[in-house]
């Protein structure tokens, strides 16, 4: 039976894969030849030197891109044209993971995609070699690390936290426990002046139907706790603003957290005269980037009251119109960014009256298309094009306001290329650096999952402050 099948689940989940993986700590034979599970159907994934343990793979086939901390050995790796990242652990853990982020990824969660899962590895000595879990690199993405090794926005820690509060609302509301929150189980994404987080490491993680406050809570506290660790160990290496506040960071994921929580399930109460307000609340959830699907609408028995509860289904309400419109997909808030110079645009070239998508036709064509063509060669593999295109408008209105009249956009495209674009990219050395720093967290797999705490039961009135030692495991 596999360890995270329940018939309550989405049907989504259910079919989302034909791995179904055993309890991890339950004892079972390996495959006794190599064997690849694969959503993809790239025969070069055959080639690949299976034999060899990870950390001894051929450079010539390995990409240096930074790692985030990681308990494994893992590797990105070109595969044709993509590049994977490879994650070496026991099997039942790499089963389960690929089993998870295949579920997840059926739910349209904002998580690394599954590639495959490669079990009965021996080396030329026939002996056993543990399994590798294969995801696709998340292209422009970044671990923290990495960004507080660039160049930075003094608020740069609170934006991270901001988009993991989101992140975890996000998987929670669809039920799912992650176990082992951290800034390091996470890829950041640019998302015009905020970021867009991605779960990456699903191990310790378990999708249920829906998840009891006593579960939600366990895992806000252990975030808050892993968080504030990792920004003290940021400081301690210098990388940290030195007026950011550790703790106050860590007690704001917790704030926004439940701020987002409310926003999105509480139910509201109000006179039948103030219908107006469904319209209110609908839109505050669409600024949030939530589509409502329906609304539950009743009224007390004495029909004084209206109560109205949302049900929200996703994020991504301005990805969607701008995908729509355009073709474009993108990160939540560089849609909305984008979508604000389109009617700008429009307003300006005075076409008020025409269809939408007629002019943003003509606003890709002309606007868009010719301003990300300009990005130089050298710097195409390492910013998302809808993330340039925000910048360089930044950029455009700072000359402006300095020069006191519009600055054409060509003119801000070849100014930002010049002065700020090259002060963001990492050169090899940092990466080289960072890696070094990733390698050296690694530890034994068995050694991890033997002493790993086991999730809090299902019980509303779990409280973490009892659970301190549970909570700094994976910090």
């Amino acid at each position: 039976m596999s360890f995270n099948d329940n018939p309550q689940l989405d049907p989504r989940a259910l079919k989302a894969t034909s791995v179904k993986a055993e309890d991890p700590a339950a004892p079972s034979e390996e495959p006794p030849s190599l064997k690849i599970t694969s959503a993809s159907a790239d025969p070069k994934m055959f080639t690949l030197p299976w034999e060899q343990p990870l950390s001894t793979w051929p450079k010539d086939i390995l990409v240096n891109l930074p790692r985030g901390i990681s308990r494994h050995i893992v590797r990105f790796v070109r595969v044709g044209d993509e590049v994977y990242a490879m994650k070496e652990i026991t099997r039942n853990v790499a089963e389960r993971e690929y089993e998870l982020l295949r579920q997840l990824q059926k739910l349209n969660l904002p998580t690394v995609q599954p590639i495959a899962v490669v079990t009965g590895r021996h080396d030329e000595n026939g002996e056993p070699l543990e399994a590798i879990l294969v995801t696709k690199h998340l292209r422009f993405s970044l671990p923290y690390r990495a960004l507080f090794a660039r160049t930075l926005r003094p608020d740069t820690a609170e934006r991270l936290i901001d988009a993991l509060a989101v992140l975890m609302v996000r998987l929670h509301l669809a039920g799912f426990y992650w176990g082992d929150v951290s800034l390091s189980n996470v890829l950041f994404l640019k998302d015009a002046d905020a970021f867009s987080a991605f779960l990456v490491d699903a191990e310790t993680g378990d999708l249920q139907v829906e998840l009891t406050q006593g579960q939600r809570e366990y895992d806000i506290d252990l975030a808050r706790t892993n968080i504030i660790g990792e920004l003290m160990d940021l400081s301690s290496g210098e990388l940290l603003q030195p007026d950011v506040d550790e703790i106050e960071v860590g007690n704001r994921l917790v704030d926004r957290y439940h701020s987002l929580w409310s926003a999105l399930t509480d139910t509201d109460k109000f006179n039948p005269s103030e219908m107006w307000k469904i319209e209110k609340r609908v839109n505050r959830l669409n600024e949030l980037g939530f589509d409502v699907d329906e609304l539950e609408v009743t009224t007390t028995e004495d029909g004084k009251r209206v109560l109205v509860r949302p049900r929200v289904v996703d994020a991504g309400y301005a990805n969607r119109k701008l995908l729509r419109l355009t073709g474009l997909d993108v990160q939540e808030n560089q849609a909305r960014r984008l979508l604000n110079d389109l009617d700008a645009y429009r307003a300006s070239t005075w076409r008020d009256g025409e269809d939408l998508e007629v002019v943003a036709t003509d606003w890709m064509r002309e606007v868009f298309e010719p301003t990300v063509r300009m990005i130089p060669p050298e710097y195409r593999s390492q910013i998302d094009p809808a993330q340039f295109f925000h910048e360089v408008l930044d950029h455009r209105w700072y000359m402006a306001e300095k020069a006191g009249h519009d600055v054409p956009m060509a003119d801000a495209v070849q100014s930002y290329v010049a002065e700020i674009l090259p002060k963001q990219m990492m050169d090899a050395k940092t990466v080289d650096d960072l890696n070094a720093e990733a390698d050296s967290g690694v530890i034994d797999d068995e050694a991890t999952y033997d002493d790993a705490p086991a999730h809090p039961d299902d019980d509303d009135d779990y409280n973490p402050e009892f659970d301190q030692d549970a909570a700094v495991w994976s910090h």
